[in-house]
């Protein structure tokens, strides 16, 4: 029997963040639950979540229900509640690191100034799980961070920021099918659409 995952979005919630960079994680989940049918039906332990098969594995997809900056909390609460273990988690957040429309998959490693993975590594411990970096690149000169993560895509952006939702989820899939090696292999591009 395959080992259940538990698959987390990271952003904002709230309308008024629903279309921003920090929420890509959001985005990912939300592909997730139309291609498996796993609704985001239940809202416990500090998240909005539901369970279900993604292929052949079990899964939970999450997003927590705090701030980012207190993912922690309910990824945490996650794991002890389905008796899961750090290295049964896929993280999935923007990151200003990795270029636009690109994407990353990483195992372990410190937050990269990314506060809703600092407050996971807190809550856990340490820094074993997996994480899927969406790439937002770097804000334009003279625009803080903060600001530039909770602004919205440019319309010019807006397919690509698209796109980037679709290989997130894809790569979520082979993650589960072919393994952290196989899914780097076919993501780690140009960012070109995975066919």
């Amino acid at each position: 029997m395959s080992t259940k995952h538990l698959i987390v979005g990271l952003g904002n919630p709230g309308p008024q963040y629903a279309f921003t960079r920090h929420n890509l994680g959001f985005m990912v989940v939300e592909e997730l639950s139309r291609r498996w049918r796993i609704p985001l039906n239940r809202q416990t332990l500090a998240a909005r979540w539901g369970q279900g098969r993604g292929g052949d594995h079990p899964v939970i997809l999450a997003e927590p229900l705090t701030y980012m900056n207190l993912s922690g909390k309910a990824v945490s609460g996650l794991l002890r509640y389905f008796r899961l273990f750090p290295e049964h988690l896929v993280v999935i957040h923007d990151d200003l690191d990795v270029p636009l429309g690109r994407l990353k998959i990483v195992a372990g490693g410190g937050p990269g100034g990314h506060r809703g993975v600092a407050s996971i590594i807190g809550a856990l411990g340490g820094e074993e799980f997996i994480r899927v970096k969406l790439g937002i690149g770097r804000p334009p000169v003279q625009m803080p961070s903060e600001d530039f993560v909770l602004s919205p895509f440019a319309p010019e952006e807006e397919e690509l920021a698209a796109a980037l939702v679709e290989r997130g989820a894809q790569a979520v899939i082979t993650l589960l099918e072919e393994g952290l090696a196989g899914a780097q292999n076919r993501f780690h591009g140009r960012g070109k659409e995975e066919k």
